[in-house]
């Protein structure tokens, strides 16, 4: 259901949701890899503050460095 949520503005390149140890359920969030900046850009514009199963979504960025800039620092 959230793949197909967030596949509406764009190809995924991969969904990660993290389940909690003790529980076996779901974290409350996941992270969703674009193909490419703009459809990121597009999902966050349009689904941030949206409803989705009655509970409210919060959709921003997260980046991680590119390897070849964190050899650089080494």
């Amino acid at each position: 259901m959230i793949y197909d949520l967030f596949a509406e503005y764009g190809i995924t390149k991969s969904l990660h949701a993290n389940l909690d140890r003790k529980t076996g359920y779901l974290k409350g969030y996941a992270l969703i890899e674009y193909d490419n900046l703009a459809d990121a850009q597009k999902a966050v514009s349009k689904l941030n503050g949206n409803v989705f199963l009655g509970k409210k979504l919060n959709v921003g960025f997260a980046f991680k460095k590119p390897p070849e800039l964190e050899k650089k620092k080494r």
